[in-house]
Order: C-alpha cells, then structure tokens, then sequence
C-alpha cells in the first residue's frame, strides 16, 4: 500500500507514542487490523494508549507518523 493509501486512516494507539519511545497504533487496512510502529508528527507530544489518531505520514513498510484526532 502506497503512502497516499495509508494517509488519512484512523487508528488507536497501544503503545503509548513519545518523545524517546517507538510507539504502537493499530490501523484498519487492507480488510483487517494491522499494528505499525508508530511517532507523534509533532516533535515532544505525547499520545497515550486507546488515543484515537491519524496517519499524517507512511514511511514502508511498518512505519507511522501520527496526531491525535481529538483535544484531550
């Protein structure tokens, strides 16, 4: 799947995305649910687990950048 195809999908974190942390998210894709290490788009922004966020950068083939959807 492209970088175009993965940005703008939704997924949740489950492993809390940090500064110094390679974090997790799951994201639906291709029919089902995949997990991808994951980044916080924005440099010192801290995501924690069950955040819902969104795919703003794809780097192949398991790698995401990510910001969360709703204000905390």
């Amino acid at each position: 799947m492209g970088d175009a195809g993965m940005v703008g999908l939704m997924g949740r974190v489950s492993g809390v995305v940090g500064p110094g942390l390679v974090g997790e998210v799951m994201v639906r894709v291709r029919g089902g649910a995949e997990h991808f290490l994951a980044y916080a788009a924005e440099s010192g922004v801290r995501i924690e687990r069950g955040t819902v966020v969104m795919v703003v950068e794809y780097l192949a083939p398991r790698t995401v950048y990510v910001t969360a959807v709703y204000d905390s």
